[in-house]
Formats: C-alpha cells, sequence, structure tokens
C-alpha cells in the first residue's frame, strides 16, 4: 500500500494540471472590437464563443454580444500571431431563421472561405501503464483532460455550410480542381480534419483558381 500511495497521488496532480489549463478563450490577449455602430475600441480582450460574447477592458469592463460587433481581432500568444473573427448570420438550429454568431476567419478566397469555431471538449481515456498498480475491485485510473477542437465551416456562394470534415466532402467543394487538390494533400501528408492542414488546402485550392 505504502508504494501505491505515491503513484496515486502523482496521477490524481497529473489529472489536476491538466484540468487547470487555459485555452485562448480563457484569458485576456491584447486586441481591437469593431462594432455595428463604428465604434472601435482596443484594449484587453476575452472572447466566449459558445455565448457569442466580447469582453474588454478599457475604463473597466464592457461586454459585447455578436449582434453589436462587426468583427474583433486579437493578438493571441498561444498561436503566436493575430486572430481575426467576423460575427455572421447563420442558421444555427436549422430552422430557416439566420443569427449573427461569431466565426474565426481562417483563409479568405473568392470561390471559398475556410471559417471555423472553436470549443472545449472532455477526453477521457484509461490511464494505460498505471493500470498495473490498481486493484481489479477499481479498474485501471481514468485520465481526464480538457482539449481545444474546431468545427469547421466554408463560405460559398454567399452561404455558410458546416463541413463534416471528411475527405470526400471536402474535394465535393474543390471538384473542379480535385485531381489537383488530391495530390497536393498525398504530396504533403495532409489530414483533411486538422486545422492548420485544411487552412493549407483551402489556399492552395484558391491559389489554383487565382491562376
Amino acid at each position: 500500500m505504502k508504494r501505491l500511495l505515491p503513484i496515486i497521488v502523482l496521477l490524481f496532480v497529473a489529472v489536476q494540471y491538466a484540468g487547470a489549463q487555459n485555452f485562448p478563450s480563457q484569458v485576456w490577449h491584447d486586441g481591437t472590437i469593431y462594432l455595428t455602430s463604428g465604434d472601435v475600441y482596443k484594449g484587453k480582450v476575452k472572447y466566449d464563443m459558445e455565448k457569442n460574447i466580447v469582453q474588454v477592458q478599457q475604463d473597466g469592463v464592457h461586454t459585447y454580444n455578436s449582434s453589436s460587433i462587426s468583427r474583433f481581432e486579437i493578438f493571441d500568444e498561444f498561436y503566436g500571431g493575430m486572430r481575426s473573427f467576423y460575427s455572421l448570420p447563420y442558421d444555427v438550429n436549422n430552422n430557416n431563421y439566420e443569427v449573427p454568431i461569431f466565426f474565426e476567419l481562417l483563409t479568405e478566397g473568392e470561390d471559398i472561405t475556410l471559417l471555423c469555431r472553436e470549443y472545449i471538449t472532455t477526453d477521457t481515456r484509461n490511464m494505460g501503464m498505471y493500470s498495473m498498480y490498481m486493484s481489479p475491485m477499481y479498474g485501471p485510473p481514468m485520465s481526464t483532460t480538457n482539449k481545444l477542437a474546431f468545427d469547421y465551416f466554408f463560405l460559398t456562394d454567399g452561404k455558410i455550410v458546416e463541413y463534416s470534415q471528411k475527405r470526400k466532402d471536402l474535394l465535393g467543394y474543390m471538384e473542379d480542381r480535385e485531381d489537383e487538390v488530391k495530390l497536393y494533400i498525398r504530396k504533403n501528408r495532409l489530414d483533411c480534419d486538422r486545422r492548420g492542414d485544411l487552412l493549407r488546402i483551402t489556399a492552395y485550392y484558391n491559389q489554383l483558381k487565382d491562376q
């Protein structure tokens, strides 16, 4: 039992540390917000994609929703660069009624524009190698961590559609240059459901269209 105690304590600390991780939406960034009224505010900016609100520190903390903001920009130290978000009309509940919500702009083109919305999800899995130390009565310990995930959208022909993150659907949006896009994906070993890879694929398609 004395040998098990330090291991259990370390596992508990590891899980607690993972759960305490900060994500981009949970911290303040240097940024600028642009209101639909034409007013512009600079300061420390914090956003909430789930509630579609943005806060800015300027003579106090002010909160604005996606109906009153046209766009906002932040310098994100997590990603090491500027990120731009736009408030765009979208049919959230598939009831033919659009409301403005925030989308992050990843890459823009005349034919197709890649957008995304981030969210925090919980990943629960067995602790694997540590299961040998646990009593059969309780089973292997579970590790619960939060991670950042994304839903992707394409803006094409003036309409925003959610991307299924499946290769065949991606190529369907790019069917007029499908062979070239498929070759580019294969040569660069890109995945169709990863943020950076999907951005590269979409930018490459737009580049082909501009030629």
